[in-house]
C-alpha cells in the first residue's frame, strides 16, 4: 500500500512518488435542530430530511464503474436511512453517460428539478467541469468520488466541490515511477484528449523524464472516438520501452491493435479509467499489464455488503469495486455535515465538510456513520476515517491523504494487487 499526502511539491524517493502536506437556484429542504438535547444520544438533535442526488455512468465510455459507484452510494443511503440518528436520505439517481453522449445534460436538469442540496457525481472530470458552474450557481454541493483532474483544486466553486478520489499528480507520480522502476528508458502514452486524459498525460510524462528516461511518443484521441489505427501507428513507430494507455473504455480497441502491432501487453500501463477485470471481452491476453487506481484494500465485509445490497436491488454482481469506497464515504461525509450543521441547504452543509472529515484537527476519530452522527448528536465534532481512507478535505475540497494502488494483470486478464 502506498499512502500520499498533497502539497504542490513532491520529491522522488527510490522510484515512488511521496507528496507530503507542508441557473436557477434550488435547495433542499432544510430544518433546524430540535429544542431539546440529545439526551446523551437517546434521540437525535435534528430530523432533517435531505435530497441528495447522484450522477453516475450508467450508459457510456465509463460504464463499468457505473455498478461499483452507484452501489457505493446506494449502501450508505440504506445505512444512513437504517442508522435513525436524526437524518433520512431522499435519493434521486440519473445517468451521466458521457461528454460525447451528453446524458447528463438530461439528467442535471432533472436532479436540480427535484430540488436536490447536493450531488454525488460525476465520475468523470470532463462532465464534471461542464456542470459544476451551473450546480455552484444553484447552490448545490458537488462531491465527486473520482474525479482526478488538478483543475477543480483552484477552481472558483464558493466552497461547494468536494471529491474523495486524489489528484491525477498523485497517480501520475506513481505510474510513471512505476515505469522507470521496472527498467523502461522509453515511454509511450496514448490519452484521450480530455481533462482527465490530459491531465494525467501530464503528470506521467513529467514524473518519468524526471527520472531521467524520455516520452517518445504521445498520441491523443476524442471521447467517442472509435478507430485508434493512428495512434497505434505514431507509437510502434518510435517502438517504446513501455506504453501508458490513458482512456476509458476504449481501452478494449486499443489493447489489441497494440498486440496485433508487436507490443506485448507486458509493456501496457493503465490507469484508473480503464483498470477492470476483462476476461474474455479483449480478445488477447493482458497477462503482465500493469496500472494504478486510488483506494487502499477492501475488507471482505464491506464488499460484502456492497454486493447483497446491489444485488438485492435486482442487479448482476459488481465485477470490480473502483471507487465504491470513495462512492460510500462521500455520501456518509455530506450527512454527517449536514446533521453537524442542523441544515440541508448546500452551503450550510459545506461549511461543514471539511470539519466533519478531520479537517479541523480537533474531532473524535469515528469510522460509521452510526458512530460520528452519535458523536454529533452528543454535541461533539466527529472525524470520519472511512473505507477510501481518512480523506481529511483541505480548504479546497481535495482529500489531503490517499493510497494509490499498483495492479498487475494474470493469464486471465484479470487483475490482482501487488502493492
Amino acid at each position: 500500500m502506498t499512502v500520499f499526502t498533497r502539497s504542490r511539491s513532491a520529491k522522488i524517493i527510490a522510484g515512488i512518488a511521496l507528496v507530503s502536506a507542508s441557473a436557477l437556484v434550488i435547495s433542499g429542504c432544510s430544518s433546524t435542530p430540535s429544542d431539546e438535547g440529545s439526551g446523551g444520544g437517546d434521540k437525535p438533535a435534528a430530523d432533517l430530511t435531505l435530497k441528495l442526488g447522484s450522477l453516475l455512468p450508467q450508459t457510456g465510455s465509463l460504464a463499468f464503474l457505473g455498478p461499483p459507484m452507484e452501489s457505493g452510494v446506494g449502501l450508505a443511503v440504506q445505512e444512513i436511512n437504517d442508522a435513525d440518528a436524526g437524518i433520512t436520505i431522499d435519493l434521486t439517481a440519473e445517468d451521466e453517460g458521457d461528454t460525447d453522449t451528453k446524458a447528463y445534460e438530461t439528467s442535471i436538469t432533472k436532479l436540480q428539478g427535484a430540488g436536490v442540496s447536493a450531488i454525488v457525481g460525476a465520475a468523470a472530470s470532463g462532465v464534471s467541469k461542464l456542470i459544476l458552474d451551473g450546480n455552484v450557481s444553484a447552490g448545490i454541493l458537488q462531491i465527486s468520488a473520482s474525479n482526478t483532474s488538478p483543475d477543480f483544486t483552484a477552481w472558483d466553486d464558493d466552497g461547494l466541490y468536494f471529491r474523495t478520489a486524489p489528484s491525477d499528480l498523485l497517480q501520475g507520480e506513481v505510474l510513471g515511477n512505476l515505469i522507470a522502476e521496472d527498467g523502461a528508458k522509453t515511454l509511450g502514452i496514448i490519452y484521450q484528449n480530455d481533462a482527465y486524459g490530459t491531465g494525467l498525460d501530464a503528470a506521467i510524462k513529467e514524473t518519468f523524464e524526471g527520472t531521467g528516461g524520455e516520452v517518445v511518443a504521445e498520441a491523443s484521441f476524442n471521447v467517442g472516438d472509435a478507430q485508434f489505427d493512428a495512434q497505434v501507428e505514431t507509437i510502434k513507430a518510435q517502438n517504446p520501452d513501455a506504453v501508458a494507455i490513458v482512456s476509458f473504455d476504449q481501452f478494449k480497441t486499443i489493447a489489441p491493435l497494440l498486440v496485433n502491432a508487436g507490443i506485448s501487453a507486458d509493456k501496457f500501463y493503465l490507469v484508473d479509467g480503464n483498470l477492470s477485470d476483462y476476461g474474455s471481452d479483449i480478445p488477447v491476453s493482458l497477462e503482465g499489464a500493469q496500472g494504478t487506481k486510488a483506494g487502499p484494500a477492501l475488507e471482505d465485509d464491506f464488499t460484502d455488503r456492497l454486493q447483497t445490497y446491489w444485488t438485492g436491488e435486482g442487479n448482476a454482481e459488481v465485477k470490480d469495486f473502483t471507487y465504491a469506497a470513495e462512492a460510500y464515504d462521500a455520501v456518509v461525509l455530506v450527512a454527517l455535515a449536514s446533521l453537524a450543521a442542523g441544515s440541508t441547504e448546500g452551503a450550510d452543509i459545506a461549511a461543514k465538510m471539511q470539519e466533519v472529515s478531520g479537517g479541523s484537527g480537533d474531532g473524535e476519530k469515528c469510522t460509521t456513520f452510526a458512530d460520528c452522527a452519535k458523536i454529533i448528536n452528543d454535541g461533539g465534532t466527529a472525524d470520519y476515517d472511512g473505507y477510501s481512507g481518512e480523506v481529511t478535505f483541505d480548504e479546497a475540497g481535495d482529500p489531503q491523504g490517499a493510497t494509490i494502488g499498483i495492479y498487475k494483470y494474470g493469464a486471465d486478464n484479470t487483475i490482482e494487487r501487488t502493492n
